[in-house]
């Protein structure tokens, strides 16, 4: 469930480019937040009124992450390899994982990947697009903001009560550059395609990664998802036709040694899953580890 998870969100940014010459990347992104906000408000239902004002305004900013989160990415798969791209948002989260361990070894895994960024952008070869890096690391950023914030409203409301909140507050938030872009190639069948693509990404995700970590510790299930750099390089080898060179290959790889070594001392100390009825009531697991997300665009 956890690999399916990863494929259908890497498939699913493989497959929005199909969309950038009609609708643009942010307009493309912006229809995907659109539906997805449509899907979970439809499933949850929310009563904002009943719940406290803090907890609304915090999901609220999650959504306003979210939605930049979205919409940078996308730009940077515009400009850059999907695989370059994803490895490069991955430093978000592994700069969390990072930062919340402790140990001699804690240095080793941000040396790691940085050589792999060095390695994936050839500075050296001055044929990188700057600003598509640029916007692949300020979707890392939100990443990193966007794990530690889904952690605080996963701890404060149940199921996705959350995600209904947050998906149309992303929407509203990165209107003003999905909206035009997507208004001025609307049809109906960029409609039913978009439509399509949120199922993709990310309510099939979403929905995968609750079941699988039902099943596992959020450790584990954070050791798997370090693996989906490698998968976008497969569907942007597939799909796109992205083939890398030698040096982009070994940095794709570094990027993963570095997400796993920086993780993978929370898989022993962790306990199975035994419990499921936890987060079948609504329990969030805490977005500790780089992977450990819940899908909301990216």
């Amino acid at each position: 469930m956890a690999l399916g998870s990863m494929a259908s969100v890497q498939i699913g940014l493989g497959a929005s480019t199909g969309l950038f010459d009609r609708v643009g990347p942010a307009g493309s992104a912006w229809l995907r937040l659109a539906f997805a906000a449509v899907f979970f408000v439809a499933l949850a239902r929310p009563r904002i009124r009943s719940l406290p004002r803090a907890d609304v305004g915090w999901s609220l900013l999650l959504g306003v992450v979210t939605g930049f989160m979205t919409v940078l990415f996308v730009e940077a798969i515009a400009r850059i390899p999907l695989a370059t791209a994803t490895a490069l948002e991955f430093l978000g989260p592994l700069g969390v994982a990072v930062l919340r361990r402790s140990g001699r070894w804690g240095l080793l895994w941000p040396a790691l990947a940085l050589a792999g960024v060095l390695a994936l952008t050839s500075p050296w070869e001055g044929g990188t697009d700057l600003l598509g890096v640029a916007f692949a690391l300020g979707a890392g950023v939100c990443w990193g903001a966007y794990i530690l914030l889904t952690q605080r409203v996963g701890e404060r409301l149940p199921g996705v009560q959350g995600l209904a909140i947050s998906m149309p507050a992303a929407m509203v938030a990165v209107a003003v550059v999905g909206l035009p872009q997507a208004a001025a190639g609307l049809s109906f069948e960029v409609v039913w395609q978009a439509a399509l693509l949120a199922l993709l990404l990310p309510v099939v995700p979403f929905t995968l990664e609750l079941m699988a970590l039902r099943r596992l510790p959020s450790a584990v299930f954070g050791v798997l998802m370090c693996l989906e750099p490698a998968i976008s390089l497969v569907v942007g080898i597939v799909l796109l036709g992205q083939i890398p060179g030698p040096v982009q290959a070994v940095g794709i790889v570094l990027v993963c040694l570095a997400g796993v070594g920086a993780v993978r001392p929370q898989v022993a100390s962790q306990p199975p899953a035994t419990a499921p009825a936890a987060h079948e009531a609504g329990a969030a697991p805490e977005p500790e580890v780089p992977g450990d997300r819940i899908r909301s665009g990216s």
